[in-house]
């Protein structure tokens, strides 16, 4: 028997799906902004990679500690503070002097960002049945893709209309209506064995580790995967991460939870996302640069080009959601990786030299359209699919930890073929980032065909 969802889960799905949305459109609307930001702060090309770098590096760094807040102090008490931070880091952005100053004010929006993308899952997931929760994430999930193709068209009629600094304004009054709506529509929960103390030792230690590993993972790109230095950040971070497993066993609330790993559903999907992270926005990067640089198409070309894959993932993403709460995530997931490989197998087959926008990698991106609509939301409703309510603002801190610095290693290694091939004028270059993406793609579908437990969560848990 399906159970009803009740109007009051509604409410708080759009609250947090809002911001969610908002948070998407600022990272994708900035990327066509990036000219006019070189162009009027004088910013180089290692500063505007650092506006989405470092905004990457904190976001990663603290999605566990705002995990484990939400928990221990209430969802609702974290959610709400984190979205007033990022709107108090956009308006700031907003007015940036100078490319440092924009670079330091992404960091306070970051921390804003870390804080929602922890605990908006964790504020709304409470309000719905245990078997219709993967349906409001792929709802969650429709409304990120909805902002990723919404991002670039917004973006460049707000630079057309006013300047760059309008898509960081924007964010301001929209999240002053969360503000006002939320401790109006949304509850308040937490982990009922919580005792509101928060390991300030392992917050430092998984902090400092994951924000050392991820800098060096972002330095590869400017400084070379083979420096000395990066090898030496990213071995220091991670080797404190084991200081934290050995922190987490005996502190009463660790900062890691251990036992989130006992949930072979948890453990399975993290996993698989992990191998999917390492494909997935690398993918859109890649193909973004054999668009511009191979193909010398123009920017408005490159953004219509992006539009119907997103778009069809949006169609996508809810039914995806209603079928996993249906018959389970594992075939849902594996079919969804393949089909995102196969599209990548296409472009590796059928791209070549001379520009094919509209015949060929068009159509052959709605593939991973509807590869990325069964998947993107649904790996975070397979992780929680078995939680318990109480561990959902670590467990999914700890998730989208894990898949943010897969991304980031992703996209290093992609940068890495690219420079050791001919280089961004040769389709070989591309041809080879094809063939990594498709192994990982592979590899996640495998993982999780072999590992995720059968049947949906109702059928478990009975």
């Amino acid at each position: 028997m399906v159970e009803d969802i009740p109007r009051q889960a509604w409410l708080a799905l759009t609250v947090s799906t809002l911001v969610t949305f908002l948070v998407v459109i600022d990272i994708t609307a900035l990327n066509v902004a990036f000219p006019s930001i070189r162009d009027d702060l004088g910013a180089s090309e290692a500063e505007l990679g650092w506006v989405i770098s470092g905004y990457n590096v904190i976001v990663g760094a603290l999605l566990l500690a705002a995990g484990r807040m939400a928990d221990s102090l209430g969802r609702k008490k974290v959610f709400l503070p984190g979205v007033a931070l990022f709107a108090v880091g956009s308006a700031l952005c907003g007015i940036a002097w100078s490319a440092p100053s924009l670079i330091a004010f992404r960091l306070i929006q970051a921390a804003g960002g870390a804080v929602v993308t922890a605990s908006s899952f964790a504020v709304m997931l409470p309000e719905f049945p245990a078997s219709r929760r993967s349906t409001a994430i792929g709802i969650a999930g429709a409304t990120g893709a909805l902002g990723a193709v919404v991002g670039p068209a917004l973006g460049s009629v707000l630079i057309e209309a006013f300047s760059w600094r309008a898509i960081f304004w924007i964010n301001v009054p929209l999240c002053a209506l969360v503000l006002f709506l939320g401790p109006r529509l949304l509850n308040e929960s937490k982990d009922p064995n919580a005792t509101g103390r928060i390991d300030v030792v392992g917050v430092l230690i998984g902090t400092t580790g994951v924000a050392l590993a991820m800098f060096g993972i972002v330095q590869s790109e400017q400084w070379g995967f083979g420096d000395p230095r990066v090898w030496a950040l990213t071995f220091v971070g991670l080797a404190l991460l084991p200081a934290l497993v050995v922190r987490s066993r005996s502190h009463p609330e660790p900062l890691l939870d251990l036992e989130l790993f006992s949930f072979r559903s948890f453990s399975s999907a993290t996993a698989g996302v992990s191998l999917y992270s390492l494909a997935f926005i690398s993918g859109a990067f890649v193909n973004s640069l054999l668009l511009q640089d191979l193909w010398n198409q123009d920017l408005s070309v490159v953004g219509a080009a992006f539009v119907p894959s997103p778009l069809l993932a949006v169609l996508v993403s809810p039914p995806t959601g209603r079928l996993a709460d249906r018959i389970g995530h594992r075939w849902v997931l594996g079919i969804g990786c393949l089909l995102c490989a196969l599209s990548y197998s296409g472009y590796l087959l059928f791209l070549g030299e001379e520009p094919s926008v509209w015949t060929r990698f068009v159509p052959l991106s709605l593939i991973t359209g509807v590869g990325i609509g069964m998947t993107v939301a649904t790996w975070s409703s397979a992780g929680l699919s078995d939680m318990p309510m109480a561990k959902f603002g670590v467990a999914g801190g700890t998730a989208n930890t894990i898949r943010q610095a897969a991304t980031a290693l992703g996209i290093s290694v992609c940068i890495a073929i690219i420079a050791s091939g001919p280089g961004r004028l040769s389709i070989v270059s591309y041809q080879r980032t094809w063939i990594w993406i498709v192994g990982c793609y592979v590899l996640a579908a495998i993982t999780v065909m072999l590992t995720f437990p059968s049947g949906n969560s109702r059928d478990r848990a009975a």
